[in-house]
């Protein structure tokens, strides 16, 4: 994952240093991803490692891997009663 060389904020971030939200912009130079915070002048370089699996929700799954966890009960036909 890389960023744009247009810096732009990061919603939700929190500063490491001043711990100010929503201060933090992210962008790339040289091929390589920076943070920084606008409000204490913080910055430091981010090392993006991708993670060999994907964490498993309700959207990633196969049909099939949702049939397998799916259980389908069958319950016999209600016999009439006789009304009194």
């Amino acid at each position: 994952m890389s960023f744009s060389k247009k810096k732009r904020f990061l919603a939700g971030a929190v500063c490491p240093r001043c711990s100010a939200q929503d201060k933090i912009q992210v962008y790339s130079q040289e091929d390589t991803n920076y943070r920084e915070c606008v409000s204490c002048g913080f910055k430091d370089e981010i090392h993006i490692n991708s993670s060999g699996r994907e964490m498993e929700t309700r959207v990633n799954r196969t049909e099939q891997e949702k049939e397998q966890d799916t259980q389908v009960l069958q319950f016999p036909p209600l016999k009439d009663k006789p009304e009194s």
